[in-house]
């Protein structure tokens, strides 16, 4: 499959992209690569990787799995490590592994001796499609997400959906989320695709995650560091990381994609309000999530939380909190206000 082309880079499917991987390590003479993983992809993808490449030398550099250890702890003990096995600034990091992984270890990259050379190779479909595209590189502070990091573009990414044979269902449907969510701010032609397939979605179809990386990508080459169309691809996220936050460290805690699927509606139903949104297409947003994903149950205090964690949000400015919202599928709307009676009542639409 062919590749797709971003702005410094390039994004590789399958077997193309560990021909590629091989040649750019041989064109580069590299004095160290380190493979980045965690404990689960070290367990259950570090041996499917290495037999798809031809031999090289490598290190490992492990960090613990999972959103809550996505922080400045885990960078430092990165960096230590790195500078223990004598990293320099010619040295290549591999990230292979999911979103926290890809993450935190273009992080790394982009500030170890002021910049080093990295690529992504993600292993869940949530890190396929959104997470390791876009040159977008951070760590979490506390409970708050993606609240440090660096626009710092990948050398390659290589997508290869062998890694999702490794995954359970709740992870593939955790990525799903964003595949839903670039439909609805692109595509009426693919978001009337995915409504019509319901619970028959096949999660790991090669072609439905191009297309979806691909609908990402062209809204990045436009606008790199988010001054306006990229601000898209946060539809659903003002409401969704505030969700994800709350539950971080509670026993209820939310995968990424399924506190996007409950932003996605609460948005949805904010654009119906505010720029008379269809309601028909409202409810079949709505009845596409819950086919996939389960209810959760909100009281008045867990939404009062939720709001006020909106502060934090990195797409606000000049004290405002900023919506991105959609007029129609396909035609997003940036930078809007929205009253706190009115999330209310989106909350109150999700929960009926």
């Amino acid at each position: 499959m062919k590749e797709i082309k971003a702005n410094n880079y390039s994004i590789y499917f399958s077997s193309s992209g560990y021909r590629e991987l091989d040649l750019f390590i041989k064109a580069n003479n590299y004095s160290q690569i380190f493979i980045h993983l965690d404990d689960n992809t070290k367990k259950h993808c570090l041996e499917v990787f290495l037999k798809q490449i031809q031999k090289f030398n490598f290190n490992k550099i492990i960090s613990k799995p999972g959103e809550k250890n996505k922080n400045i702890k885990s960078c430092v003990q990165l960096w230590d490590k790195l500078s223990l096995l004598s990293g320099d600034r010619k040295s290549l990091i591999l990230n292979l592994g999911g979103g926290v992984v890809g993450d935190m270890g273009g992080f790394i990259a982009s500030t170890f001796k002021r910049g080093i050379d990295y690529i992504n190779i993600p292993t869940t479909l949530l890190s396929m499609v959104d997470a390791s595209i876009g040159g977008k590189t951070g760590i979490d502070l506390g409970i708050l997400k993606n609240q440090i990091g660096t626009f710092y573009d990948p050398k390659m990414v290589i997508v290869d959906p062998l890694y999702l044979e490794t995954l359970n269902k709740n992870e593939l449907i955790s990525g799903y989320a964003e595949i839903f969510k670039h439909s609805i701010i692109s595509s009426s032609k693919i978001f009337d695709k995915l409504i019509s397939t319901n619970t028959d979605i096949n999660f790991k179809n090669l072609q439905t995650i191009r297309n979806s990386i691909k609908i990402k990508n062209e809204i990045v080459l436009v606008d790199k560091k988010e001054n306006k169309e990229r601000k898209a691809l946060n539809f659903g996220h003002t409401l969704g990381h505030a969700i994800e936050s709350y539950f971080l460290n509670s026993k209820n805690r939310l995968l990424h994609g399924e506190a996007i699927a409950i932003g996605i509606v609460l948005a949805s139903h904010i654009s119906s309000k505010l720029f008379g949104f269809s309601s028909q297409k409202l409810n079949s947003i709505k009845s596409h999530i819950l086919s996939i994903y389960n209810k959760v149950l909100f009281n008045k205090n867990d939404i009062d939380r939720i709001i006020k964690l909106l502060v934090h949000d990195k797409k606000n400015s000049h004290g405002k909190i900023n919506f991105i919202l959609i007029k129609d599928i396909g035609k997003p709307v940036y930078d809007i206000e929205v009253d706190n009676n009115l999330i209310i009542k989106a909350f109150k639409y999700y929960s009926i």
